[in-house]
């Protein structure tokens, strides 16, 4: 009988933690946060997509000064660490042009900036990755350098492309709990809130909370990991 009250007096705080993500529309409150997280992530995500294809395409021309600058935009996107680069975006820009920005709008920003780099970088590689006989061949047969690209180089592209997108789609999506250091309204600072709302009441509340948070972010994640097998195992 000792034992088991003892058992149940160790569970219990952790139990009380998790009643607060029921008291009023706190868990609701968790999801709209999520939902903005997802919102940056998504619209980066089809940005860096876009203007990260035309970079990879643009880093394999044999040019010395447009592969210079490719290489330091890649190399300095990088190094330079994604707070560094929202807080520049957020409180510099503002600073030194006046242009006055959002939270949510400099993140989106820096997020592309950064994914643009990361993707235009695997496009690089998997263009340079196709075996010169391809291209000999195709245009053995009489086709034009443009349907050499789009009918043999290009989906072999996208078919070497598409895990190594997924794995940085997954990394912009936790990348954007820095997010909450610049003033957005999403997942990690509602979490922060209510663990402040309920600190007197529940002193143990961050556990559920923060919890809460990570499995939000491991089933988004999880659900991307997923469907990147699933379109490899096609490839395969």
């Amino acid at each position: 009988m000792d034992s088991l009250a003892q058992s149940s007096s160790v569970f219990s705080p952790i139990i009380q933690s998790f009643g607060v993500l029921f008291m009023g529309d706190n868990f609701l409150r968790l999801l709209g946060g999520l939902l903005i997280t997802i919102r940056i992530a998504a619209i980066s995500v089809v940005f860096s997509i876009c203007l990260g294809f035309l970079l990879g395409i643009v880093m394999t021309l044999k040019n010395a000064l447009i592969k210079a600058v490719c290489k330091i935009y890649l190399e300095f996107m990088r190094i330079m660490p994604q707070m560094v680069l929202l807080f520049l975006a957020y409180f510099g820009i503002s600073r030194a042009w006046g242009v006055s920005l959002s939270g949510e709008v400099a993140s989106i920003l820096v997020f592309t900036l950064w994914g643009t780099a990361e993707m235009g970088d695997l496009v690089r590689s998997s263009l340079e990755s196709i075996p010169s006989h391809q291209y000999e061949s195709a245009r053995a047969v009489g086709l034009t350098e443009f349907q050499v690209f789009f009918y043999v180089v290009l989906p072999q592209t996208i078919r070497r492309l598409v895990p190594l997108a997924m794995n940085l789609i997954t990394r912009m999506i936790k990348t954007t709990s820095l997010v909450v250091f610049v003033g957005v309204i999403e997942v990690v600072k509602i979490g922060q809130q209510i663990i402040d709302a309920n600190r007197l009441t529940v002193p143990s509340a961050a556990i559920a909370v923060y919890a809460t948070i990570f499995f939000m972010y491991f089933i988004v994640c999880w659900v991307f990991n997923l469907l990147a097998s699933v379109i490899e195992r096609r490839n395969k």
